[in-house]
């Protein structure tokens, strides 16, 4: 083999063109070939709901590169609207489709990566083909949709994970009607549930309609376009967008003999190999490690699709630079309006579904110091191990700050940091950046607690009616903002230690309060006082009023 290899690349967008760049900067003598089936190469697909909705206003910006200023910059040859049909792996070349001309011809490589992606589901349902439905995975894609949508009183999307809840923002940018479906019984089905409250309150309040627990089951075309749902229930639409999931592409490399995952991802080793050693694959069509259990994942997100194409590009030409896989955190975010909401590692969905054992606490606080102006409420859920404190998972919303708070997590997750770290992270202070103990603290802090018998949290008020109920907080915020439960006892808190008395020492109690804190300091008061006691985590808006998180003042 030549002292350069031939490296091929198949799919040009976030793997394919970061590995043909660092390739480039890698080897001046390389040939190195970039394959796109699409019209466009190195394109910002995660960009493209917002040029729809109008907040990015020119279309060249989510063009980061063009096969010309690949080719200037980079030396690239960049063949796009060509289509790889299939791969002679004895011969190690790849068949070519000229999608305008109709030619084919066959190209040699001594390395071959694939970076086909993954491409959005289509479900064979009644009137699927309508010309209205559409989905979205390209510029052409986003043209169409935004072209249609110009004309479209009401429009629909069909899934409320992160592209729907982008699509559904947009839509109303664009002042159009928004229905938005889901076939679970809440918004971003990655979370838990009680982490999308807010998220749904907010949809609502700019005027989403969402119809969770239902789900698609087919369109009638005919006359207008209408929306039926497993329910029964249809409506007209005028524009239809699904965004119900994505499924990997990767018929390619099933045709060529390489080893697939159970659900139709290219395996791949620490280096992104494949079964075939001079064959490697990048991005949404390979399955890879958890980060923390090293079990099987597969995830479709731009940043880790860009750093596996840079790994692969080290692994052919500079190999004693390249740095083994470390695993998957899927860490990811979103936006819908003035709320955001994400997630880093594991929730406690996946954690219960896979028989693992973990603890949890919420906390609930303001993004930076509540006495400086413009503090937004913050809700961060925290998962752990009970073992050995390992932290495991964290997921939060909130109106500002949701970024920065599992940015911190996901590389305390990466560094196998424990709760006992988190409590003792030196955070970035300032009244109006952060507090002088973080959210990011308060969960470290609120764990150990658990964890050393100091408190028994709750996620929800007991349904047994044994249970004493006690509001810790002041009589005027119970007034405006109760607990819709009977028999609630309000004492505050520090009125507390002198009103022990009209507690029932010989039932349970359960303390409540706006945030989770004060409960947690009753539940103390009343532990040491020989009470059995839990406290509510995460508090009342955590629980009870999503809606005007902002107007409950900090007990």
């Amino acid at each position: 083999m030549q002292a350069s290899p031939r490296f091929l690349v198949i799919g040009g967008v976030a793997a394919g063109a970061s590995a043909a760049a660092r390739a480039r900067r890698l080897s001046e003598s390389a040939v190195i070939t970039l394959i796109e089936r699409g019209p466009d190469v190195s394109f910002a697909n995660c960009g493209l709901p917002y040029y729809i909705g109008g907040e990015i206003k020119l279309r060249d910006a989510l063009a980061v590169q063009t096969p010309q200023t690949l080719k200037a910059l980079l030396a690239l040859a960049v063949r796009t609207s060509t289509e790889a049909v299939a791969i002679d792996r004895p011969g190690q070349r790849v068949q070519l489709r000229n999608l305008a001309a109709g030619t084919e011809e066959w190209l040699p490589y001594d390395k071959l990566l694939l970076a086909p992606g993954a491409v959005p589901l289509r479900p064979p349902l009644p009137g699927i083909d309508d010309p209205r439905i559409f989905t979205l995975r390209s510029l052409p894609d986003m043209d169409r949709i935004k072209a249609a949508a110009f004309t479209a009183r009401h429009v629909t999307v069909i899934g409320a994970g992160f592209i729907g809840l982008e699509m559904a923002e947009q839509f109303i940018h664009l002042s159009k009607q928004v229905t938005l479906v889901e076939l679970l019984d809440q918004v971003l089905p990655p979370l838990d549930k009680p982490m999308t409250a807010l998220l749904e309150d907010e949809l609502r309040k700019r005027g989403v309609e969402l119809l969770l627990g239902d789900g698609i089951a087919g369109f009638d075309g005919t006359t207008g376009l209408r929306c039926r749902l497993a329910s029964g229930r249809g409506f007209d639409t005028d524009l239809v967008v699904l965004a119900i999931g994505v499924r990997p592409d990767t018929a390619l490399a099933r045709a060529a003999g390489l080893e697939l995952g159970a659900r139709g991802h290219i395996k791949v080793n620490s280096f992104m190999q494949t079964n075939d050693p001079c064959i490697y694959a990048a991005g949404d069509a390979i399955e890879t490690e958890d980060l923390v259990t090293g079990d099987t994942v597969s995830v479709a997100l731009g940043g880790p699709a860009n750093r596996q194409g840079r790994l692969v590009a080290d692994h052919i030409y500079r190999p004693d630079l390249a740095k083994p896989w470390p695993g998957l955190l899927g860490t990811a975010i979103v936006r819908a309006f003035d709320v955001a909401a994400g997630l880093t590692g594991w929730t406690e969905k996946r954690l219960r579904a896979a028989g693992r054992a973990f603890r949890t606490v919420t906390v609930n606080d303001n993004h930076h110091a509540g006495y400086y102006p413009g503090a937004k409420p913050l809700l961060l859920k925290l998962l752990w191990d009970p073992a050995n404190g390992r932290v495991l998972g964290a997921q939060a919303t909130g109106l500002a700050g949701v970024d920065k708070r599992l940015d911190v997590i996901s590389t305390a997750i990466a560094g196998a940091l424990t709760i006992d770290d988190l409590a003792q992270l030196e955070l970035a202070y300032a009244p109006p950046f952060g507090a002088a103990k973080d959210i990011v603290n308060l969960a470290g802090f609120a764990a150990g607690n658990t964890r050393d018998g100091l408190v028994t949290p709750i996620d929800a008020l007991p349904d047994d009616p044994t249970v004493q109920v006690l509001d810790v907080r002041p009589p005027g915020l119970v007034q405006s903002h109760p607990i819709p439960r009977h028999g609630v006892i309000n004492i505050p808190l520090g009125a507390l230690r002198g009103r022990l008395g009209e507690l029932d020492r010989s039932r349970p109690v359960a303390t409540v309060c706006a945030l989770g804190k004060t409960a947690y300091f009753a539940a103390r008061i009343l532990a040491q006082n020989g009470f059995q006691v839990s406290a509510l985590t995460g508090g009342i808006r955590a629980h009870f009023d999503p809606r005007s998180p902002a107007k409950l003042p900090t007990p």
